[in-house]
């Protein structure tokens, strides 16, 4: 194929914009595949959902005018738990489509993605879809993209991806405005890594983009990162499936097939090239960094292998995850993983659970501080347990993020309460319509709690939120431990603001008392900072009838019976084994 014939585009959007549908309405268009529905969401996941979670390339084949295109279309997701596959796509496209709901506007991850692809020098193509739906506000929706994009009217596309209307359009324009790949036949092999996943025959699978050269079927390949060889006995392009082929030209998107047992040989941003060459590497992408932590805990101990066979499997697929084992004196074995926000977090738990029927316990979820000792030594630090002593410590600092939020103005007053109630700082306020956007200063701890859940409900659900990492500031911090009948639980201690430790130390504990069950014996709960109890609960004991036997007018042995059993709730309080439910851990995730 001529290269002046190929297109290598994506579609980004706000979560919830018809993204999925569009993609599923080319293929349809294109003679892809029969029932699209869905058909790039092969997760059940995805599926149950109604989300993208994993990018997937897709060869498309359109004439116009006669003449035959390929078009290399990647969907993406949309939730900003996902932005970095966003950014792989990005980096293997010359253009993508700007889609946005006629009926919400621009939301947060419309202005993400878009100054994302700006900044990789892509051609966007705007698009205004659900132009079908009663509610839809056409007219505002074209004067924000202008204001917020500098787009000239007449670029601005309207459709509808669930009727179809006006697609052939869209299809007409990729063709026209999206510049075709640049590189050249003659340069020396370079070939872009932008995904990598695990084939049970061929091993690991590069997704590729050829920026440079060809590689043909039995090219003996070399990542210049890793460092690693191997011979490339399959290749092709996806269709959606993977469709074997000779050769893959520059300019063209595709799979290689490397036959390594090791996905990190194979790491995302890398470059391809023939072995030997001495040719130099590709601007990469930055590898995606775990922003909180949770710890996972099989409620059997026996599946801890079973567990760390799973996530081992699960990271074939996802770069994003990270884990290392840890030890609790209550939970026994488990797993420290990193994940990129509570969304993903949800999403392999639920795969661990459904997909290799395992039983889970998690703990409250915890970014990643740094600790600045007075020795001059820093160390990072996600789990108030391995908190050193005061003494040592010369500073905390924690992760803060630049947040930004889309809200209609009926909701303004409740959000500014909700985000400044959370320690944030507005950093500018800007007007979209009957759409306004708030841009806050705020640490990335207040977000990862309940603070998304909390913004859906005062907002009913119409306001929306992106984020970036700026760095990381000193905190005031404390410890909180939880103790249950006098024995702390270092699963459930927290490390909390210094002017909120009353207020939080108040709230867990109330929390616990609802949701640990009764037990055999009367249990204390206490929450303290030092030697210093803050809180305390007290849950009754499950009391059984002793004296359901006796007859009304035997008060003595009544009372030795009472007695006897008041010593026996003593001595079970001194060796009986609390049971914790998982609900006592979902309780600190709000």
């Amino acid at each position: 194929m001529n290269p002046s014939r190929l297109r290598n585009f994506c579609v980004v959007s706000h979560i919830d914009h018809g993204k999925t549908t569009l993609t599923d309405r080319f293929l349809e268009l294109t003679g892809t595949v029969k029932n699209p529905k869905r058909y790039l969401d092969s997760n059940p996941i995805e599926q149950e959902r109604g989300i993208t979670i994993k990018l997937a390339p897709v060869r498309l084949h359109y004439s116009l005018n006669t003449i035959p295109y390929i078009l290399n279309l990647i969907d993406t997701p949309g939730h900003v738990d996902f932005a970095y596959e966003v950014s792989r796509s990005l980096a293997a496209c010359e253009g993508a489509i700007l889609l946005v709901d006629a009926t919400a506007g621009i939301q947060a991850q419309t202005l993400a993605n878009a100054y994302k692809a700006i900044e990789q020098n892509l051609t966007l193509v705007p698009v205004i879809n659900k132009i079908d739906l009663p509610n839809a506000e056409i007219e505002p929706t074209k004067q924000a993209l202008i204001d917020s994009f500098g787009f000239k009217r007449e670029e601005l596309l309207t459709i509808s991806a669930k009727t179809g209307a006006n697609l052939i359009q869209l299809i007409k324009a990729v063709i026209d405005r999206i510049p075709p790949p640049g590189g050249s036949a003659v340069q020396p092999l370079q070939t872009l890594v932008f995904n990598s996943f695990y084939h049970p025959h061929w091993g690991v699978i590069a997704s590729v983009r050829v920026v440079n050269g060809s590689v043909a079927a039995g090219d003996r390949l070399q990542f210049l990162g890793s460092k690693a060889e191997f011979m490339a006995e399959n290749l092709g392009y996806f269709s959606p499936q993977m469709v074997p082929a000779k050769n893959l030209n520059w300019g063209e998107v595709g799979y290689i097939a490397t036959g390594l047992k090791d996905i990190s040989l194979c790491r995302v941003g890398d470059t391809l090239t023939l072995a030997g060459s001495q040719t130099t590497g590709l601007p990469g992408y930055l590898e995606p960094k775990p922003m909180m932590f949770m710890d996972l805990f099989p409620v059997n101990n026996i599946d801890f292998l079973r567990l760390k066979a799973a996530l081992e499997k699960l990271a074939l697929n996802d770069s994003s995850l990270h884990f290392v084992p840890v030890t609790s004196a209550v939970l026994g074995s488990g797993f420290k993983i990193g994940f990129q926000g509570l969304l993903h977090a949800d999403v392999v738990q639920e795969r661990l659970e459904l997909e290799f029927d395992l039983e889970l316990i998690s703990t409250s979820p915890s970014v990643e501080y740094r600790v600045d000792l007075r020795s001059g030594k820093t160390i990072n630090l996600t789990g108030a347990a391995d908190l050193p002593d005061p003494t040592l410590i010369n500073q905390i600092r924690e992760p803060v993020i630049e947040l930004t939020i889309f809200t209609p103005q009926a909701y303004l007053g409740g959000v500014m309460q909700l985000t400044q109630a959370r320690r944030g700082s507005l950093l500018s306020q800007q007007y979209f319509g009957s759409q306004v956007q708030l841009v806050y200063c705020l640490p990335l701890r207040e977000l990862v709690s309940d603070f998304f859940s909390q913004l859906k409900s005062l907002s009913s659900g119409f306001a929306s939120l992106d984020w970036r990492f700026l760095d990381y500031r000193p905190v005031d911090l404390v410890k909180l431990e939880v103790k249950l009948n006098r024995r702390t639980i270092d699963p459930l201690a927290q490390l909390v603001v210094r002017s909120r430790i009353d207020e939080v130390a108040k709230r867990l504990a109330a929390k616990l008392k609802a949701v640990i069950p009764r037990q055999q014996f009367e249990l204390p709960i206490q929450v303290a900072m030092g030697g210093k109890i803050l809180a305390r609960e007290t849950i009754k004991s499950w009391r059984k009838d002793v004296t359901v036997k006796l007859h009304a007018a035997d008060p003595g042995r009544k009372n030795k019976l009472l007695s006897k059993q008041k010593k026996g709730k003593k001595r079970m309080k001194q060796i009986g084994r609390v049971n914790l439910p998982q609900e006592a851990f979902l309780a600190l995730m709000s």
